[in-house]
């Protein structure tokens, strides 16, 4: 009686430990298993392949009118949250690693390192956030909320990473002149291209005739790739190319004609194919999340499972003030249902977003980079399986 996704990334993890401990015994297996989970590229099959379907179809689920009514809210809570948690969470975890009681200082943990670390982790995997608000009795407007910032916020994510990681690969000092041009490029850009091939993607699908329902769905897959591709070839932000581009197809998915009987649009029938399209990628991409496990249990130790502990309570209290001060200062503007704060910040799950970025990083970070994997994959587990399991009793306290 579990969410789908969050009931199969707990088969995956349970199937993990089962092959850990059978590798115990017999070595050459576990050394199979090892090969099998290191030759498969994880970064690339989230970042180029699954995550452009998911957040189309996560764009498409949305409610358009209230998003457009609340998009001051969405984007303040999306841009604010994320800065101010990679500022914190890099911070604090600097000092935490470079304590002389966790004896990591021969790791030599760079002040950007930590930076990196909270930037990837700051963004909310939408993803995640999707699977589970579905299920919870929100109001629509809080939900909107919750699921528009989570779309956002991981552009925006994205965006700050890979600014600091071009400073750590080019030696490059980051400068405000830096994030600004990478930050206008990047999400500036893939707005546009959203936006542009959005309109004329809505122009061929009014071009054909309602009955060709097949050839629907294989335009708005057609169109998901486009935006894929030219978003990669001219380094534009992806992530917000798609979800403008499912943001503005939703919008006009349903027009009615004058007598308001017939769709000029797409209908149920493409709604149907892509829920069953994000049922699909959401489950294979949650066993993965579990079966990743494998990789990071030989640098497991006592010192990174406290290590992990605390990165977890920092991660979800910057996660608590990053939304909190937007929302007292719009409080003067927009109603707010009473523990929104407490709500947004308990659904901020961490997800395959998160660990895809941290296998992004340099090899050459060798122990690091470890260490980032680790804790990452450790504030994943408490937000999927801790938050996400008491999400509903957090939201019937309200």
């Amino acid at each position: 009686k579990l969410p789908m996704t969050i009931g199969l990334m707990i088969l995956a993890i349970a199937l993990s430990i089962v092959i850990l401990i059978f590798g115990f015994f017999f070595p050459t297996f576990l050394d199979i298993a090892y090969t099998i989970t290191e030759s498969f590229d994880f970064n690339f099959m989230l970042m180029n392949v699954m995550l452009p379907f998911l957040l189309f179809a996560g764009a498409m689920s949305i409610n358009v009118h209230i998003l457009r009514k609340d998009k001051l809210t969405i984007l303040l809570l999306a841009s604010f949250g994320v800065l101010f948690s990679t500022y914190v969470v890099g911070s604090l975890t600097y000092y935490l690693l470079n304590a002389p009681m966790f004896g990591l200082s021969s790791l030599g943990i760079t002040y950007l390192d930590c930076l990196l670390f909270g930037s990837l982790i700051a963004p909310t995997d939408p993803i995640a956030v999707l699977s589970i608000i579905k299920r919870m009795k929100l109001s629509l407007v809080t939900e909107t909320r919750i699921a528009g910032e989570s779309l956002f916020n991981d552009g925006i994510g994205v965006v700050v990473f890979l600014t600091l990681l071009g400073a750590k690969t080019t030696g490059a000092e980051v400068t405000l002149d830096s994030v600004g041009v990478l930050f206008f490029t990047e999400v500036i850009g893939g707005l546009a291209l959203g936006a542009i091939v959005g309109y004329f993607g809505l122009k061929l699908v009014r071009y054909i005739e309602n009955e060709h329902v097949e050839l629907e769905v294989l335009i708005t897959l057609a169109l998901v790739l486009f935006v894929s591709v030219i978003a990669t070839r001219y380094h534009l932000s992806g992530p917000l190319g798609v979800v403008i581009l499912g943001l503005y197809l939703n919008k006009h998915i349903k027009e009615k004609d004058g007598n308001g009987d017939s769709e000029l649009a797409m209908g149920d029938y493409v709604y149907k194919f892509w829920h069953l399209l994000d049922e699909t990628l959401n489950a294979i991409l949650f066993i993965l999340i579990g079966l990743e496990i494998i990789l990071i249990f030989d640098s497991f130790n006592l010192v990174y499972l406290a290590l992990s502990i605390i990165t977890i309570v920092l991660v979800v209290l910057s996660r608590y003030i990053g939304v909190s001060v937007p929302i007292v200062f719009l409080s003067r503007f927009r109603d707010f249902e009473e523990n929104t704060a407490k709500i947004i910040t308990w659904g901020g799950l961490r997800g395959g977003l998160s660990i895809a970025l941290a296998l992004n990083l340099p090899d050459d970070m060798g122990d690091v980079k470890s260490l980032i994997l680790i804790l990452t994959y450790a504030v994943v587990l408490f937000t999927i399986l801790v938050q996400g399991l008491t999400m509903e009793k957090i939201v019937n306290k309200k």
